[in-house]
């Protein structure tokens, strides 16, 4: 017995030390167990965060493994004016006005805080907003009128949408852009004939609107004669500045804004998502405030195709 004590001491002195660095305290990723303990859940309560991707987290060979940094990250930003609170990213929908806001209001905030507008298109940018990877996502889906269901809609596809909130921002008239010195009679004309289309990628609320209005009148995007993809408003309206294209999706005030041509089809609402925690910070009511004063408001009226009347409105998503 005592040369079998010694034989198994001697074959388990033999095996290799452990790594450093991989014991809980110290690991880069945690797996199911260690992460649970270091948030101080249940397992069970731990999965179901997983898998509504409320918390970081990635699926590795069928089991969950958690970037103890983001973990850190993630639970200093659940508490009231946590380590983030000094910063606000904004993607989605690409808008001339919004743009202009967070290009005045940085430099206000200085080395306070930071502001950062990166546009994506409509779905990428709530893509973004529920991966926690931007804080607010500008959209719009669809005209007016049924604006506020088609954009609770889209928000419920995502799961962290029960901790969002919507906030409208504008007004906006979207339309088609035209090169300078094109006049047209109507959508069908440039549907039917060899005019050449920037049109903009899948996702995208622009290319929404104008599918359902080629729609209404029998047509579809199919039917147009597309040059070149744009993957913002303002790229799609330089393609068309440029002569790369006779025409492109897009509101009023990014035709404005390039000295282009515009064809009217109608009005959308132009709403911010975001976590309702986010929404009380300073930095995201500042945001608000420079989108609302006289400077704003002048350049509105000089792009045109904005009513800021709504600016502000907390809307309902049940």
């Amino acid at each position: 017995p005592a040369r079998r004590r010694r034989g198994r001491a001697a074959r388990m002195s033999a095996r290799p030390a452990q790594p450093a660095g991989t014991d809980a305290a110290s690991a880069t990723c945690l797996n199911a167990r260690a992460a649970a303990a270091f948030l101080q859940l249940n397992e069970k309560k731990l999965y179901e965060l997983a898998n509504s991707r409320e918390i970081p987290a990635a699926r590795v060979g069928g089991k969950w493994l958690f970037p103890r940094a983001l973990l850190e990250e993630w639970l200093l930003e659940q508490a009231h004016g946590g380590a983030l609170s000094d910063r606000l990213v904004i993607t989605g929908s690409d808008d001339p006005l919004l743009a202009a806001t967070v290009g005045a209001l940085a430099p206000v905030l200085g080395g306070d805080a930071f502001v950062a507008y990166s546009p994506t298109g409509t779905l990428p940018g709530l893509e973004l907003l529920a991966r926690r990877r931007a804080s607010v996502c500008a959209l719009h889906w669809g005209g007016v009128e049924h604006s506020l269901q088609q954009h609770a809609m889209l928000l419920r596809r995502f799961a962290p949408h029960r901790h969002w909130a919507l906030v409208r921002l504008a007004l906006r008239e979207q339309g088609v852009i035209l090169r300078r010195g094109l006049a047209v009679d109507g959508i069908e004309t440039l549907a039917a004939f060899d005019y050449r289309w920037a049109m903009r990628q899948a996702g995208a609320g622009s290319a929404h609107f104008l599918e359902s209005v080629l729609a209404s009148r029998g047509f579809s995007a199919a039917d147009c004669s597309v040059v070149a993809t744009a993957r913002s408003e303002r790229e799609a309206a330089a393609l068309v500045a440029r002569e790369d294209a006779d025409c492109a999706p897009g509101t009023r005030a990014a035709a404005t804004e390039f000295g282009l041509g515009f064809l009217p089809l109608g009005w959308e609402a132009f709403d911010l998502a975001l976590p309702r925690d986010v929404m009380f910070r300073r930095l995201f009511q500042d945001l608000l405030a420079a989108h609302g004063d006289a400077r704003s408001q002048a350049l509105a009226h000089r792009l045109g195709g904005y009513d800021l009347g709504p600016l502000g409105r907390v809307l309902g998503l049940d």
